[in-house]
């Protein structure tokens, strides 16, 4: 299948474990793992029938990553063998009652793999390979999933992730007027104060103060009064922010629907839950010090939230920039106990400056 071709030369250039020693290991264990994925999503089809149908996109994204895993072993085992795959002939196939018995030939093919691999007995393995491919074509037809569309969706994603080059998109607000854009340099002083019931910090600007003053509004103190960088860095790396927007006075009142349904309360309301569910997780990973990368089901949650607003558009290598940038800057406030941060929306940077 031309398509199958195309889609293999697209996936190895996405492919961020060549190099590796046990490249060939970490696949099928990537494959194994995938396989696992696509049973959780079947049962849920089982279990949740009604419902189902808002599962059917994880589905499709489970599928595409089993079909990567798949096409890349095949690839580095030997070539050759995706030259051997082909549509194969429901006519001849098994015909099981259900189609969580084609989920379990796809597990019993897998397993087997593994088992060929760690024994060294590459024949087996290319059999192993069919036998999932095959069972991979049954599983994706029983639900209507098109493994073509699967597989665009897939390379879409990991261009999404990891593009060969890095460029941002445009800024939300480049065709607005001065006064309606997210001002494109301005340096900010978060200044903690002491009070009765604990530290609070305002923001300060030019000499006078801005938004309200923040507290960590936990019983257990964790520097979340800092949390407004995580905004300022949204409006940096991404040229998103309404809560920044609101913050300085900046929103696109010329265009009344922007102004009502991009830079209103509910996407305020949506940015605040992004930046509270990643400091949820930030916290279990030391606010993401010494770490380079943020694990793509928390990526996938943000995807989740922002849909239907204009972020949406931006791909998941920004995301991850603004929330490990930002989390940079954090540290530093949250270890310095305040300082001034620079925004710098044409360079896209964010930096911090130690207090006076």
């Amino acid at each position: 299948m031309s398509w199958l071709a195309e889609y293999s030369n697209s996936a190895g250039q996405t492919d961020q474990l060549v190099g590796k020693p046990d490249h060939a290991e970490l696949l099928a264990a990537g494959l194994f793992g995938e396989v696992g994925s696509v049973f959780s999503e079947m049962k849920k089809k089982g279990r949740e029938m009604q419902a189902y149908p808002a599962y059917r996109n994880r589905l499709v994204e489970e599928i595409g990553d089993l079909l990567w895993y798949l096409v890349r072993l095949s690839t580095v085992l030997d070539p050759k063998i995706l030259e051997d795959l082909g549509t194969p002939d429901r006519s001849k196939s098994p015909r099981y009652e259900g189609d969580l018995m084609d989920v379990f030939a796809l597990g019993e093919a897998a397993g087997s793999l593994l088992g060929t691999l760690r024994q060294g007995d590459c024949n087996s393995a290319r059999e192993c390979l069919g036998r999932i491919w095959y069972a991979l074509f049954q599983v994706a037809g029983g639900v209507g999933i098109d493994l073509n569309d699967a597989a665009r969706r897939n390379i879409a994603k990991i261009v999404s992730r990891w593009p060969d080059k890095r460029e941002f998109r445009p800024r939300f607000d480049d065709v607005f007027k001065e006064e309606e854009q997210l001002p494109r340099k301005l340096e900010i002083e978060f200044r903690q104060i002491d009070r009765a019931d604990g530290k609070a910090v305002i923001l300060r600007c030019d000499g006078l103060n801005f938004g309200d003053r923040l507290t960590d509004n936990i019983d257990h103190p964790d520097f979340y009064r800092f949390h407004d960088v995580f905004h300022f860095a949204y409006a940096v790396y991404l040229g998103w922010s309404p809560v920044t927007r609101s913050l300085l006075n900046c929103k696109r009142k010329s265009n009344p629907d922007l102004d009502e349904n991009q830079d209103g309360a509910r996407a305020r309301i949506v940015e605040e839950a992004v930046s509270v569910t990643v400091f949820s997780r930030a916290k279990e990973m030391r606010f993401y010090d010494g770490i380079d990368h943020v694990d793509y089901d928390l990526l996938k949650t943000i995807q989740e939230f922002v849909r239907g607003f204009e972020v949406d558009k931006a791909p998941l290598w920004q995301w991850e920039t603004a929330i490990l940038q930002g989390y940079g800057v954090f540290r530093s406030l949250q270890r310095n106990g305040g300082g001034k941060v620079t925004l710098d929306m044409l360079n896209r940077s964010l930096c911090y400056r130690d207090p006076p």
